[in-house]
């Protein structure tokens, strides 16, 4: 009935800049300049991932410059980030990733949940297979409207709201979807509003529906916030 969402390996970059283990802090930091990225996944053998190196991991090497012995007592773990020369004492393992299949929702909410920036695409054995960033998660609100529209219409409104019980037509405008027309039946609507909003490239979702003169009212009405319904 509805569209598979996207998924992780719609929108990764395939090309990908990593190091590994044994890869110098200077060569970390050039390397970074040069892809204009803020960390990199560090790999073993044939490319599995087992670490990411990032800005964060690099700073406390000019932070500590300052000799507050106290302020690098309380900060252990940063003050022997300090002190490291390679890829294997900096980085942050095990690595936080997503597989390639995993919703664009799933990754949000892990990059959210982590407070990371991007994430190491693997297979199943934690081989590297791309990056996804916050940019490339955000794609989807560059759909345009004319997609957008048609889809709701396949994927919503010819379900709940089927012709001719219903005249409702779907307007889209910088991706805010508004739902205008008659239905005798206004009970779907917040199940509607539901499904129009987890359309990939929705902003938001508006409702100004007529119920023909003399219908009934609707078993369940929309939540607030929901829409706008009025008798005609």
């Amino acid at each position: 009935m509805y569209s598979t969402p996207h998924i992780v390996s719609d929108v990764m970059s395939h090309t990908v800049a990593a190091v590994g283990r044994r890869a110098a802090f200077k060569e970390i930091v050039q390397l970074m300049q040069d892809w204009k990225v803020s960390a990199l996944p560090v790999l073993e053998g044939e490319g599995r991932v087992v670490g990411v190196v990032s800005e964060a991991d690099l700073l406390p090497k000019e932070e500590f410059r300052d000799p507050d012995r106290a302020e690098q007592l309380r900060r252990l773990d940063d003050l022997a980030k300090a002190g490291g020369r390679t890829a294997e004492d900096l980085m942050t393992s095990p690595a936080l990733t997503v597989r390639a299949n995993a919703t664009l929702a799933q990754a949000a909410r892990t990059m959210a949940h982590a407070r990371v920036k991007r994430l190491a695409v693997v297979d199943d054995v934690g081989m590297l297979q791309g990056i996804v960033s916050r940019a490339d998660l955000l794609k989807v609100f560059l759909r345009t409207d004319e997609e957008i529209a048609g889809e709701v219409r396949r994927e919503v409104l010819a379900h709940l709201f089927p012709a001719p019980v219903s005249a409702v037509r779907v307007e889209v405008h910088k991706g805010v979807v508004k739902l205008t027309g008659r239905s005798r039946d206004t009970s779907p609507l917040p199940v509607a509003a539901r499904l129009v909003r987890a359309v990939e490239g929705v902003v938001d979702v508006e409702f100004e529906l007529t119920r023909p003169e003399g219908a009934a009212e609707p078993a369940a009405a929309p939540r607030e916030g929901d829409g706008h319904l009025s008798s005609a």
